[in-house]
């Protein structure tokens, strides 16, 4: 009975919804390779100091910042699909850059670059998603596209584990890093494909002779609160979540390879997760479905670091990543629902911008406080910022109510 309900969650859905998931695999496949293992290449396969990569990671979140709203604009006005075909192509060539060379000022140009092409992908996949479907199955169609993601991603960080393969056939380890980025870098191209299948957005803004009409004006209000308690989890999400393997490797003296397995599992238990999400939306409601599986995952947030052994740790970071991932396309699915068809870039833009900023600076700060022997703060301070986050988002749109409720309900 209960998967018979999730499969009817997802019947129906549009073919064009199913192309742009399906465009997203091999990138978000990247992706997990990338931020699941950088901090780890960086300091202990190329000998970077950890104040660097905090330093790398950061910039990589100041520059998606930087362009993330512009780019929503432009994603408004000249077309959804091709910023998102653009983001792809320029991260697909830069991650291999990573790997590639150690020189500190190329890899600080690459970390601009990366942030760059995500800011392109954050401003244009929501948008052009959620043209792609009606109101009734919106949720059901970022809950499929955040499953395809999640479970990508996880795959993405198990292929670390590809190093002991290529070790063993007699390349070191800093070979077997290149082998591996190249060959995923070479992978995420074939995004492209899928990408070709999907008509370019209808529901486009004209451009006019006033600049403030570029931005969502009529939905100020809505997005501010958004992107307030969505920045205040990022804050929280960067001190540890992006640093995880380097926390492994100095808490119990583990490898890259080894760590990346159990954030693959969490990755791909993630992407399960979230395939009953538009069940629990149906139940509870949007806005509590957000916060019961938000609020759920803090008990495991605070249990990390006291974990005795790494596969403890692994075991309970898992389950604080799934209840916490659950809620992602959720929000997802309430922001597109709630502000203008024509303004969606735009405000994929700004939640991506606000998203990042705070992540990275997290990222930069927890990765000191990490290098300074210091691993069980930054669990306490990010998860306080969950906290503050989650009362917020509470606070702010506990009343209200989607479309698609209001239609049911009348």
């Amino acid at each position: 009975m209960f998967i018979k309900k999730v499969a009817e969650s997802y019947s129906g859905m549009p073919k064009e919804a199913k192309y742009v998931t399906l465009a997203a695999v091999m990138p978000s496949l990247a992706y997990g390779l990338l931020y699941t293992d950088l901090s780890y290449l960086l300091t202990v396969v190329q000998g970077m100091s950890a104040e660097f990569m905090g330093l790398v990671i950061t910039l990589m979140g100041v520059s998606t910042f930087v362009a993330s709203i512009f780019l929503g604009v432009v994603a408004d006005l000249y077309g959804r699909k091709r910023v998102l075909i653009i983001g792809n192509v320029l991260s697909s060539m830069i991650i291999a850059v990573f790997a590639l060379t150690t020189n500190p000022a190329l890899l600080l140009i690459a970390a601009v670059l990366q942030g760059i092409s995500e800011a392109a992908i954050i401003a244009s996949s929501n948008a052009l998603l959620s043209d792609k479907v009606q109101d009734d199955k919106r949720t059901s169609v970022f809950s499929f596209y955040g499953f395809a993601q999640n479970i990508a991603y996880g795959l993405g960080s198990l292929a670390i584990s590809a190093v002991i393969i290529f070790e063993a056939l007699g390349l070191n380890v800093q070979e077997s890093h290149v082998l591996l980025y190249v060959l995923i870098s070479a992978t995420s191209l074939t995004s492209i494909v899928f990408m070709t299948k999907v008509e370019e957005s209808k529901s486009l803004k004209k451009l006019g002779g006033n600049l403030r009409d570029l931005l969502p004006r009529k939905s100020k209000g809505v997005v501010a609160k958004y992107v307030l308690t969505g920045g205040l989890i990022a804050f929280g999400a960067g001190m540890v979540v992006p640093l995880m393997t380097f926390w492994f490797n100095l808490r119990y003296g583990i490898s890259d390879s080894v760590s990346a397995v159990i954030i693959a599992v969490s990755g791909i238990l993630i992407g399960l997760a979230i395939l009953v999400a538009p069940i629990v939306a149906k139940k509870f409601g949007l806005i509590k479905a957000i916060v019961i599986t938000q609020i759920s995952s803090m008990v495991f947030m605070f249990a990390i670091p006291f974990s005795s052994s790494f596969v403890l740790a692994g075991t309970i970071y898992s389950l604080r990543a799934l209840l916490m991932n659950m809620s992602n396309p959720l929000s997802q699915s309430m922001i597109m629902g709630l502000v203008n068809k024509e303004d969606r870039g735009t405000v994929s833009g700004i939640s991506g911008a606000i998203w990042r900023l705070p992540n990275s600076v997290g990222s930069s700060i927890g990765a000191v406080v990490m290098g300074l022997g210091l691993l069980y703060e930054p669990f306490f301070i990010g998860g306080m910022f969950y906290i503050v986050s989650i009362i917020l988002f509470w606070v702010f749109f506990r009343a209200t109510k989607m479309p698609e409720e209001q239609t049911q309900k009348n």
